[in-house]
């Protein structure tokens, strides 16, 4: 039987296929220093309680951090997304994204290395809501 909304899936992974497993791993391993920063930030409290995951695979996707249980994904944005082709594309990855039901919120490298304050205080009011 066909679904009504082919690309609608409730699972963790949303559809992610094996080549995009295999990238978020190589991602993992490589993380830049704004993930890292922030990584390390999401896995102490008040964070910790939502299980964010990095570099978690969401359909053709790879989301930086994502929480399930939340439906939330944090994505931090380094200079090529400033890219007037890459906002386009980051606009229609958003859209299908809320279409699974998934909220965004984003952060450049800039801000999570210069002020992770203000971010850690942007993610707490998002979790608050």
């Amino acid at each position: 039987m066909k679904k009504k909304y082919p690309y609608h899936n409730e699972s963790m992974w949303k559809g992610a296929s094996p080549e995009i497993f295999k990238r978020a791993e190589n991602l993992r391993n490589n993380p830049t220093e704004a993930e890292s920063k922030l990584w390390e930030k999401l896995q102490s409290i008040p964070f910790k309680k939502y299980h964010f995951r990095r570099q978690h695979p969401v359909h053709h996707f790879i989301a930086d951090f994502y929480s399930h249980k939340l439906q939330l994904i944090i994505e931090v944005d380094g200079g090529y997304h400033e890219n007037p082709e890459q906002k386009v594309k980051d606009q229609q990855r958003t859209e299908l994204l809320q279409f699974q039901n998934l909220e965004i919120i984003r952060f450049t490298n800039q801000q999570i290395l210069q002020d992770i304050e203000t971010v850690l205080q942007t993610i707490s009011k998002k979790l608050d809501s």
